[in-house]
């Protein structure tokens, strides 16, 4: 029987395929902590069907992984959640709960954890806090900031009724729920901060966001773009409403600068179920875009692109996938929401622009300027080596939960900490 400590590690979302930000973020820890201070139980809904390398990729992130059938979302979810708009809860937590993963987590907490690990505050509606041992939430935004962004650029009245009620509920749910956790992670310093000031949230750790370099190899950037084209890439889940809202404007409104100065330019967004609605409205204004729908790997795009855009006017936490193009040598061009709490310099990591002319122009100075191009691409993938390596984060998340499961003094943590020195020089 091992001696390390056990670490029950919740999610109300099953972890495989890391096709969002939130998954490939807590992915990372996980593997990264594999192996080393804990053994760990991964609790989380588990789907119908395997894919055929789940249990290796499982595997490779957990020591036993614990699973209760995963609830079907059918086409019509976006409209039947809409009954919990009645809720206590914000949506977004009410169709987390599960029945079946209470009582699955139940059993596992009876069976006696050294410390209780939750993904999202979301997820903390399947094991309610306090615990019979410490309890870490990590969590990768602050919700209610990102459902009051979508406020104040809501166009339709009852649309941003909606959003601020939400904002309300989430904020209150928040609040209450972080409160009742031993240590509270965030992944960016201003997250950090807003816990602090506007919830009173005692103790709160920053992480960075950890990128594998193994993984996004650097390849230099693409070829100059030639004539009068060149192509830009968007990476990210298209079922989330910040991704649909950021795509919208740059369709709308930046790509008609793009096109005026090159009018072969071609746009690629990928990322699982894009809208329906949006793929045709670039198909009737016969645009050049590409919608890939869901793809196991997203790099191959990414190194063909000469710019990687987030043109983001919503949101929170950190964009991982900043850094991961980054990494690949993409270089980057985003509105201020887009890389807002990241730690990266403007003109040197990245361009910035907010408005739709400034966006454009931003990119076609890359199309334009192959040397700018190599330069901010070199320059990227130097600071993400340099600062933003996934064995880091993991390593800092890791000590986090030691120094929680010390404060309770339920295990013997110099024996844990000797175990993750040992591993990680």
């Amino acid at each position: 029987m091992s001696q390390r400590p056990r670490l029950l590690f919740v999610s109300s979302r099953y972890l495989f395929p890391t096709d969002s930000g939130g998954k490939i973020r807590t992915v990372n820890v996980l593997r990264g902590m594999k192996g080393g201070a804990f053994e760990i139980t991964l609790a989380s809904p588990q789907p119908a069907q395997y894919r055929t390398d789940d249990a290796a990729a499982l595997e490779g992130i957990c020591d036993r992984f614990v699973g209760w059938p995963d609830s079907v979302r059918g086409a019509l979810f976006q409209w039947t959640r809409m009954r919990y708009l009645f809720s206590r809860m914000p949506v977004a937590v009410a169709t987390d709960d599960s029945e079946r993963g209470r009582l699955a987590i139940a059993r596992e907490l009876d069976q006696y954890a050294d410390i209780v690990v939750v993904d999202f505050p979301h997820a903390a509606v399947l094991a309610p806090p306090p615990y019979p041992c410490p309890g870490v939430v990590f969590t990768h935004n602050v919700e209610a900031e990102i459902f009051l962004r979508h406020a104040e650029i809501a166009r339709n009245p009852l649309k941003r009724a909606i959003w601020r009620n939400q904002a309300k509920k989430m904020e209150r749910y928040e609040r209450a729920t972080l409160s009742k956790f031993t240590s509270v992670v965030a992944v960016a310093d201003r997250d950090r901060e807003y816990f602090k000031k506007r919830y009173g949230t005692a103790c709160v750790t920053t992480i960075p966001t950890g990128v594998d370099l193994d993984y996004f190899t650097y390849r230099g950037g693409a070829a100059p773009a030639s004539g009068n084209g060149g192509t830009i890439v968007f990476t990210g889940s298209m079922d989330w409403m910040a991704n649909i809202d950021g795509v919208e404007f740059f369709m709308e409104s930046v790509w008609p600068v793009i096109t005026r100065g090159r009018a072969e330019a071609r746009c690629v967004i990928v990322g699982r179920a894009p809208p329906r609605a949006l793929v045709e409205r670039a198909r009737t204004l016969r645009l050049n875009w590409e919608f890939t729908g869901f793809v196991d790997d997203v790099r191959p795009f990414v190194y063909e692109a000469h710019a990687y855009v987030i043109p983001l006017r919503v949101g929170g936490g950190t964009r991982i996938k900043v850094y991961e193009a980054m990494a690949m040598g993409c270089p980057v061009v985003s509105t201020r929401i887009g890389v807002e709490g990241l730690p990266v310099k403007q003109g040197r990591h990245y361009i910035e622009a907010d408005s739709a002319e400034g966006m454009g122009a931003a990119v076609l100075s890359l199309l334009d300027d192959y040397e700018l191009s190599v330069r901010l691409s070199r320059q990227a993938r130097e600071y993400v080596e340099e600062n933003m390596s996934a064995r880091r984060a993991a390593h800092v998340f890791e000590q986090i939960c030691l120094r929680a499961v010390g404060t309770s003094g339920s295990v013997d943590v110099r024996v844990a900490s000797e175990g993750v020195t040992s591993r990680t020089q």
